[in-house]
């Protein structure tokens, strides 16, 4: 029988379980973290800024977001130069009160395109 010792087997497993993390890491899809304006949020217009946060890089050269309206009316918004590399900015000019939401989509690190909505209203 194959004797380990117990410290042995501890570094074994720590560096195994870093192996499983770094892989899924890598291979994750983009998930918004946070958004301004926040899901279901009220602000106040004409004139918003948009940012989108992401757990993972992104591809912005390859990212759109829109801003659309209650009617289903879609306006793609030019994005602004980031400051991270897993965010996403734009401003949204001339928006009056309504129901709206921003439909993005973005391509991940991992070469996914995942797509979502933020919901909100301005008054």
């Amino acid at each position: 029988m194959i004797q380990t010792s117990n410290s042995a087997m501890k570094r074994s497993l720590a560096c195994a379980t870093a192996l499983v993390l770094c892989v899924t890491a890598a291979w994750a899809h983009a998930i918004l973290v946070a958004s301004s304006p926040e899901a279901n949020s009220i602000v106040t217009g004409p004139n918003i800024d948009i940012t989108l946060k992401f757990n993972v890089r992104i591809d912005g050269t390859r990212s759109v977001v829109r801003l659309v309206t209650a009617d289903g009316t879609a306006r793609a918004l030019s994005l602004l130069p980031g400051t991270a590399s897993n965010v996403i900015s734009a401003s949204a000019s001339n928006v009056t009160p309504g129901r709206y939401k921003l439909a993005w989509q973005v391509l991940a690190s991992d070469g996914h395109i995942t797509r979502g909505e933020v919901p909100f209203s301005a008054k």
